[in-house]
């Protein structure tokens, strides 16, 4: 932990805790010395749920920490219940955008006043002293008493009330499985601050950014119902539902209040139903995983969610082996939703399907603890970084379990990734999330071609490397919010080579990758660079007489090689748009990367 002394006009000597980042400048001087900094913020909520009206009131008190080096003037919340409204810009924006969602389509502007969602914010007191609010759409304008000064922490209180929208996106009540509540998103939720200003995007359609922090949440609901969620329950043995260690002790109310507590997490989610089975189970030196489930689903559906919990165990097992250990002491697989999707210590998944589908689903979401909850990236602006590395891992997890060629699997994301790069619909991976033309192109964008980022990494710095960066970045950004840069940065400190131009025109750019044979003359061969996108080559010599031979063209912006058996050639400059090199032996054909490791958008060409 670093400290580091600010002096500003106007004020004395300011402290602040930062998290010192060191970073070696390309000529090998001196090393450069940057900082790293993020917010904090913890929660104390107490929420009273009405289940036959499906709304609650909440008070809430936080705490937040301005480690930042900015004075701040304002704060912002966001209110993402106020979404589900007829007008809103996420009803809109579905009922405009030519592919829409279709568990959205044009639900929303059909919902009736006691269907839709809202948060209402009645009161809100900085230190004690009432301020000034707006609520704008999804977010919540707070105008401070004070202004917050780097390294102070202040004191916020909050009276709201809301109500749970029909189950449309995400949040919800009684979705298509019966499941009574999916209470994911439903407080209000400071928004970040970080390097880059507030994060104050509306809620449209996309996914989240959150400030990390602890919470403490008492929510008091129909006693009849079973709870889940993120945190640890402070009080078994007054709640009973699967959860009693000892001698019970539960009140004689209508409700009961189930106390949780989650710490160093950026959100808190809960589902509740009355007809929930919860199940436990213990990973080996891992965490204690919780499943909760319809006890009221045909025999064959429960007998698939007995089924997927040794898979789960096994998941659990093989993410902390090959990403980091997995640092909470539960984890929780929750029916509700409206398909799967990923929360703190916990995953809503739809749970009537088949067991290999809602064993893909739990694969690719419980991925997401690592690769969003831990790894804490933007959803909104680097959205690729949690859904295409949360997919590598998760389709090499369940091909790994149910021992299937996960070389295979890598092949079809390839194709549809070329598809989008070929149709011209395709947008940047800094695209905003919601600033697509068509949501297709994001889905495409942010899982396939997010994946290939990650596996054509190992083509191009080695899989040990890989192997070893997703080890190094996960011990170094865990419990923080890394950005592209942050990862490539490990990848070159890890692999010794230089991988700016990868991130740039793979992340950054449309460019593509279009390598061919040109021409094979005797013992003289040239390759031709046709996309705008450079590339270290592999490629596979076959001469006259039946041998072969594997070549590695290294790029030359690398400055460096991947370790390769391989006959290694002179690099390639990427301005040079032909190379050539001759051989000992009378050439047959060549092959350019025949394991297929390079995203090539026409391999027609690759082999002559």
């Amino acid at each position: 932990m670093k400290r580091l002394f600010l002096y500003t006009l106007g004020l004395t000597f300011l402290f602040i805790s930062c998290k010192g980042v060191s970073q070696t400048s390309s000529n090998n001087s001196a090393p450069v010395k940057s900082y790293y900094w993020q917010q904090h913020v913890d929660y104390k909520m107490v929420i009273d749920m009405d289940v036959k009206t499906y709304q609650y009131k909440g008070t809430q008190q936080l705490i937040y920490t301005n480690n930042s080096p900015d004075v701040l003037h304002r704060v912002f919340y966001h209110l993402y219940l106020n979404a589900f409204q007829p007008g809103s810009e996420m009803d809109v924006r579905s009922r405009t955008i030519p592919d829409p969602d279709r568990r959205v389509g044009d639900r929303i502007s059909k919902l009736n006043p006691n269907e839709i969602g809202y948060i209402n914010v009645h009161s809100l007191k900085q230190n004690g002293t009432d301020i000034t609010y707006k609520t704008v759409g999804t977010i919540l304008e707070v105008n401070l008493e004070k202004p917050i000064l780097p390294g102070q922490s202040v004191s916020f209180d909050m009276d709201f009330n809301a109500q749970l929208p029909l189950q449309i996106r995400r949040s919800g009540r009684n979705n298509s499985e019966g499941v009574a509540l999916s209470m994911s998103q439903w407080y209000p939720k400071l928004a970040e601050y970080d390097v880059d200003g507030w994060h104050t995007d509306p809620y449209i359609g996309r996914e989240f950014y959150g400030v990390w922090g602890n919470f403490d949440v008492k929510i008091s609901i129909d006693k009849n119902y079973t709870v889940g969620g993120t945190g640890y329950l402070q009080n078994p043995n007054e709640i009973g539902h699967g959860y009693e260690t000892g001698k019970l002790n539960i009140p004689k109310t209508e409700k009961l209040t189930w106390h949780f507590i989650a710490p160093n997490v950026h959100d808190f989610t809960w589902a509740a139903d009355p007809d929930y089975i919860h199940d436990s189970v213990q990973v080996p030196n891992g965490p204690l995983l919780n499943f909760f489930y319809k006890g009221t689903m045909p025999q064959n559906k429960l007998d698939n969610w007995k089924n997927l919990q040794p898979r789960a165990v096994q998941l659990m097992q093989f993410f902390s082996e090959h990403i980091g250990k997995y640092p909470y002491k539960q984890y929780s697989i929750i029916q509700g939703g409206d398909g799967g999707m990923e929360y703190a210590m916990c995953t809503l998944v739809l749970g009537e399907g088949t067991l290999d589908g809602i064993f893909g689903t739990v694969s690719h979401e419980m991925a997401h603890t690592w690769f969003q909850f831990l790894l804490a990236t933007n959803e909104t602006k680097d959205y690729w970084m949690d859904e295409g590395f949360a997919q590598y891992f998760g389709v090499m997890a369940e091909s790994y379990i149910l021992n299937k060629d996960f070389n295979k699997a890598l092949e079809s994301y390839y194709a549809v990734y070329a598809s989008l790069a070929v149709s011209g619909k395709e947008q940047p991976l800094t695209t905003q999330a919601d600033r697509f033309n068509y949501n297709r192109s994001y889905s495409i964008s942010a899982y396939y071609k997010g994946l290939v980022f990650l596996s054509q990494l190992g083509y191009v710095m080695g899989e040990d490397a890989l192997k070893q960066t997703i080890k190094t970045y996960f011990n170094e950004w865990s419990f923080k919010h890394p950005k592209p840069n942050d990862f490539i940065r490990v990848a070159e400190k890890v692999s010794g080579l230089e991988l700016d131009w990868y991130l740039t025109d793979f992340a950054q750019t449309t460019n593509t990758i279009d390598y061919g044979v040109k021409s094979i003359e005797g013992n003289q061969v040239t390759l031709e660079r046709i996309g705008l996108m450079p590339m270290p080559i592999d490629a596979t010599i076959t001469y006259a007489d039946g041998s072969t031979e594997d070549i590695y063209i290294p790029l030359q912006m690398m400055r460096g090689e991947k370790p390769t058996t391989a006959t290694l050639k002179p690099d390639w400059a990427w301005a040079y748009p032909t190379y050539t090199f001759e051989t000992s032996k009378q050439v047959k054909s060549v092959e350019i990367d025949p394991k297929q490791g390079m995203a090539d958008i026409n391999r027609e060409n690759n082999k002559k």
